[in-house]
């Protein structure tokens, strides 16, 4: 015999599954001094990069390595400081896992974290994506002196006056100057690969694309020094800048 019951939905909730986009940080060492070390060097003077970002903790590096128990009651204060709030751990031993925990972290196995990767469309749609792209862009029509910043997040970058030297150019896409780069231009900030930096004049005090950087200690090839030129990383995260002359 089949009964049926009278469901009652509840009047002040509902509970449904949801997708959360998560910023995912690969923790390679657990020396924290280190950590707040590279941190502060690759994010200190940019304040904005993370807007309370949620973020997943992935412990596998750490997993297999003898000892390699992260404080984490320190690691999660420091990376909040960056306005970064973590709430899972993956990849970690299970003592690893315990503790993360322990310091209120949920366990997230199955959030693995991805790499930006380039995806070849149809031409009509390409050109759809691209014209969604421009307006999206944030363009600066005005010079930027020493000491300012500019930071595209989440799009592309065009700046349409010169980028003088100790000013800051930051896009997690790509850059446009079209005009002389003497500053500073970071491209890909979040680990974008497939980012590139574009100049009509390249005389940049340092290049960076996904982390993979170039300073002005290292002194620019003279076919580009000065000359229009497109900057792209080659090899992936763990690859090298490479300078092409633009036929102009």
């Amino acid at each position: 015999m089949t009964v049926a019951l009278a469901g009652r939905a509840p009047a002040t909730f509902e509970i449904k599954s949801a997708n959360l986009p998560l910023v995912a940080l690969l923790l390679k060492s657990a020396d924290l001094q280190q950590l707040s070390q590279e941190l502060a060097a690759r994010f200190g003077d940019i304040p904005d990069f993370f807007d309370n970002d949620p973020l997943v903790i992935d412990l596998a590096p750490l997993a297999a390595v003898p000892g390699a128990q992260p404080d984490f009651t320190q690691l999660l204060a420091l990376l909040r400081g960056y306005r970064m709030m973590p709430v899972a751990a993956r990849g970690g031993s299970p003592a690893q896992m315990q503790a993360a925990a322990a310091a209120g972290l949920a366990c997230a196995p199955e959030a693995h974290p991805v790499r930006a990767e380039l995806v070849e469309a149809p031409a009509a749609l390409r050109q759809a994506q691209g014209e969604r792209d421009l307006r999206d862009a944030l363009v600066i029509d005005k010079p930027l002196r020493s000491g300012q910043q500019v930071y595209a997040r989440g799009r592309d970058l065009v700046v349409l006056s010169m980028v003088n030297a100790g000013a800051e150019v930051i896009a997690d896409g790509h850059i446009h100057v079209y005009a002389p780069l003497r500053g500073k231009a970071i491209a890909g900030a979040r680990g974008n690969t497939e980012a590139r930096i574009f100049s009509l004049c390249l005389q940049a005090q340092l290049l960076s694309i996904a982390g993979v950087y170039r300073t002005s200690e290292v002194p620019l090839p003279p076919q580009v020094l000065g000359k229009p030129t497109q900057v792209r990383l080659a090899g992936g995260a763990e690859g090298k800048l490479v300078m092409d002359a633009l036929n102009t």
